[in-house]
């Protein structure tokens, strides 16, 4: 049976799809003004005309000839890789124990850690550069990893998905005689696999862009990308060509980590609307 729908609804879905077809393209212009402003000849960069034609890849090649970036690339992915799967299992083992299991002071410490969030890096971060000297780890990317392990938010959320997980299921595997080690990996864990993945990205795409701290902690601009883009800014004026290009190289690795993942991050909104 056919339900027909009438004109003004019809002119309301048109409307709606026309105002997100424009805020997608308002968001995909800056993009693609970056790539299209790597690809212009070097003496078209501060053009205007919204074809870069004719494409050249000089850019590219001047900001290879200045910087190391594979190197870059690979240093920047090791830190955000690190960053990430540190926050995501510390996020997974403290969410864990606050959302499947009751002890004392359970509240209070969970205010307390989630009220972490409220602090600002910048008050722990001369803390942090402290203990990391002490430590000898300045200017090496363990130093960049090392303070940025725990996230209140990830645990926050995380929470929230493990407060409305099935109870019967962890009371059947403790039946079983599994230990809370074994219900985690092979009960919790298996369920939360699109929510692992989706904050995964989120905390992957955080520490890729992060560029404070590994301002404060690394000396030298050839250790991350954040770093190596300041190089074509100085005094004498900006090299906008090479900058975007090495730019533009920098969104495709999160890009590709999306596309890979995209599955995940569409069950998990899928499955947080069901019960």
């Amino acid at each position: 049976m056919m339900i027909e729908t009438s004109l003004p609804d019809r002119l309301r879905s048109a409307g709606g799809h026309v105002l997100l077809a424009g805020a997608a393209v308002l968001c995909v212009f800056p993009i693609y003004w970056l790539f299209a402003t790597a690809l212009r000849r070097p003496e078209d960069v501060t053009s205007l005309s919204p074809l870069p034609w004719p494409l050249s890849l000089s850019n590219f090649t001047d900001a290879a000839h200045q910087l190391d970036i594979p190197r870059l690339i690979l240093n920047t992915f090791v830190v955000a890789a690190l960053s990430a799967s540190g926050q995501l299992l510390i996020a997974l083992l403290a969410a864990y124990a606050f959302g499947l299991y009751t002890f004392r002071f359970q509240r209070l410490l969970y205010l307390a850690f989630v009220g972490t969030w409220l602090v600002p890096f910048q008050v722990s971060m001369l803390p942090n550069y402290i203990l990391l000297t002490r430590l000898g780890l300045l200017d090496t990317l363990v130093g960049a990893v090392l303070p940025t392990l725990c996230s209140a938010l990830a645990v926050l959320l995380l929470r929230q998905h493990l407060a409305a997980f099935p109870k019967e299921l962890v009371a059947a595997a403790r039946i079983d005689g599994r230990s809370s080690w074994s219900i985690l990996w092979t009960v919790v864990v298996p369920n939360l696999r699109p929510a692992l993945a989706a904050l995964g990205i989120l905390l992957f795409i955080n520490a890729w862009n992060e560029y404070f701290w590994p301002a404060v902690v690394l000396r030298r601009s050839n250790s991350v990308l954040q770093l190596g883009l300041r190089s074509f800014m100085g005094t004498e004026g900006d090299q906008w060509g090479p900058l975007m290009a090495v730019a533009g190289l920098a969104c495709l690795p999160v890009l590709l980590l999306y596309l890979v993942l995209q599955r995940h991050i569409v069950n998990a909104f899928v499955r947080s609307g069901l019960k």
